[in-house]
């Protein structure tokens, strides 16, 4: 997030309500990551908000972290599945499912990220930032 973008209030919850999410860090820019490691866990991109450091997760005995790679965790709902967050181990951040959110309706698409590994029978008509696998690597590696 930019210093010139005021973080924003996020809040929402899971598919039957036993796990809550709010952000005081967040943001109102979405992005769609098109990597494999996305694709295969949702089905589809993961259309994600960065909600930042400031996370407060409620019910937190129902959820489940799952180490996808050496530096990330998802996290999903162990009652109802739904996908809480994909959390980054080295800064902090979370990254949650836009539908998620009870600001979903404001939220503006913004970025593409492993623009190189989205399969061809989607397209967004979004204008976006795009972003190869490469480049997402150059921009987060400091």
């Amino acid at each position: 997030m930019s210093e010139t973008t005021p973080s924003q209030h996020l809040q929402g919850h899971c598919l039957c309500g036993k796990v809550g999410l709010a952000s005081t860090s967040g943001t109102l820019h979405a992005e769609a990551c098109h990597c494999g490691m996305c694709r295969k866990w949702g089905g589809g991109p993961f259309l994600a908000v960065a909600a930042g450091t400031e996370v407060t997760l409620t019910g937190e005995e129902n959820i489940t972290r799952f180490a996808s790679s050496e530096w990330a965790e998802r996290g999903f709902c162990k009652q109802c599945g739904t996908h809480l967050f994909y959390f980054l181990k080295p800064t902090g951040q979370y990254m949650v499912p836009a539908g998620l959110l009870d600001q979903e309706n404001k939220l503006e698409m913004d970025q593409q990220i492993f623009i190189d590994k989205k399969p061809t029978y989607y397209s967004f008509s979004n204008d976006t930032e795009d972003l190869t696998e490469a480049e997402v690597f150059a921009k987060f590696s400091s």
